[in-house]
């Protein structure tokens, strides 16, 4: 696998070793070995998945301390836009934001450490999204900003369809006002 950092070096892009013949391919999308040698020391305790249509853009969702989740990112099936923003108000990068495509056809993987918002734009139907996380679901913990916030200024790519937001997600509050506590 190659580890790559991206412009807020804590965030890295996962390229795993994708071996194919005529009968499909073979990767590895986690090894807990090759992750600690290239720096990413985390251990992951629940796997999620999520399948949307073009258009639905979910996020962007944290959970506040002591609950913080580092993530591990990867799409299946399709493609989407994925983000995520730095909220650690004691990095010279908060509210950055790292974006990138991430599909079923380049396989990439995204590493999102604790301290971050993520949220993606799905590009194409029926995709399929699946996650790990190093710290468990906890509804009373859960966060979120807006995925407009002008503070952010997410470039989120045009599309031919409108964006589709869960009501959560649209009544999310800027990160001027959210809680991070």
């Amino acid at each position: 696998m190659k580890v790559t950092a991206t412009v807020i070096p804590d965030v890295k892009i996962i390229t795993p070793d994708v071996f194919g013949d005529m009968r499909g391919y073979f990767m590895e999308t986690h090894n807990q070995a090759a992750m600690k040698a290239a720096g990413i020391d985390v251990c992951f305790c629940q796997d999620n998945e999520s399948c949307s249509g073009k258009g639905v853009l979910r996020g962007l969702h944290f959970q506040r301390p002591p609950y913080e989740q580092a993530k591990l990112v990867r799409v299946v099936r399709g493609a989407v836009w994925d983000v995520a923003v730095d909220l650690r108000k004691e990095s010279p990068t908060f509210s950055h934001y790292v974006a990138v495509l991430l599909s079923g056809e380049n396989k990439q993987q995204l590493f999102i450490p604790r301290g971050f918002a993520h949220g993606f734009l799905v590009l194409e139907d029926e995709t399929i999204f699946s996650y790990k996380c190093d710290n468990f679901y906890a509804p009373h913990a859960d966060a979120g900003i807006r995925w407009d916030d002008p503070q952010v200024n997410v470039a989120w790519p045009k599309q031919d369809v409108p964006f589709i937001l869960s009501e959560k997600d649209r009544l999310l509050p800027f990160l001027s006002d959210a809680k991070f506590n």
